[in-house]
């Protein structure tokens, strides 16, 4: 049975889709089956794993509305083990679309269901904002994990996104667990990134991950190329630290 894991956080530019790409590379890398699914209207991960927005037939946008199972959605990237569920600007009329439809929230949860034993991991990257696309991906996904920016401002948000997932635990799926939060675009050169790491370790109760996430020039070129950092610079520090932060991923599935 897949893991699901979905990927949030309300404010953008934390290196959530860069997470989200290079987290589901490293483990399509580890000889696992992945499959990453966009659900950001932006459809940057799309783009960010080579996969052209233009050219798509169906997406996530698709199945939401019921028009084409979930079969028909999935495209093979060129990349091993790893197959994505794109996305593009037309999912942001989805939430306008979807008032009214019994169970809206459950959407994607019994599309995944059906083939959730295809995949060791599936990883969803949501948009930045804690919408009815963000619900869904809460309502399919076992656990959710966060990317921060080591920033002054990087716990602000964190306590209402921790809220959200704790309400949608309460409510929607009782299962629900926070996977984690991960550090990223760490400055090793600035006293603030060690500050904010220090600051969250000390003041939040949920799992950190030890893998920080360095800020890195090829990280940042990388999905601009449609390549994961694993295959764009396999031996950079970005390349590594996503390597890691697998390596953690799978094993808390094992612990």
């Amino acid at each position: 049975m897949g893991r699901v894991i979905a990927i949030a956080n309300q404010k953008g530019g934390v290196g959530k889709t860069t997470t989200a790409i290079n987290l589901a590379a490293a483990l399509a890398e580890k000889n696992k089956q992945v499959l990453l699914i966009d659900i950001d209207p932006q459809g940057n991960a799309t783009s960010g794993v080579g996969v052209e927005k233009e050219k798509l037939e169906f997406t996530i946008y698709d199945l939401i509305l019921g028009e084409t199972p979930i079969q028909s959605c999935i495209e093979f990237t060129e990349f091993e083990n790893l197959s994505l569920i794109p996305s593009n600007v037309d999912l942001a009329a989805a939430e306008i679309e979807l008032i009214g439809i019994q169970e809206k929230e459950y959407i994607i949860k019994k599309e995944v269901d059906k083939i959730k034993d295809k995949y060791d991991f599936i990883l969803i990257d949501c948009p930045p904002s804690l919408n009815l696309l963000t619900i869904n991906a809460m309502t399919t996904a076992d656990t959710v994990l966060v990317p921060i920016q080591c920033e002054y401002y990087a716990l602000e948000g964190l306590s209402q996104l921790i809220h959200t997932i704790n309400l949608v635990r309460e409510r929607l799926n009782p299962y629900l667990d926070i996977e984690g939060i991960v550090f990223t675009m760490f400055d090793a050169r600035t006293n603030l990134s060690l500050q904010v790491v220090e600051n969250v370790r000390a003041n939040i109760k949920q799992r950190v991950y030890s893998t920080i996430i360095p800020r890195n020039v090829r990280l940042a070129e990388a999905p601009s190329h449609g390549y994961p950092i694993t295959i764009y610079d396999t031996k950079s520090a970005g390349a590594e630290s996503y390597r890691a932060l697998a390596e953690e991923v799978m094993n808390r599935e094992e612990g």
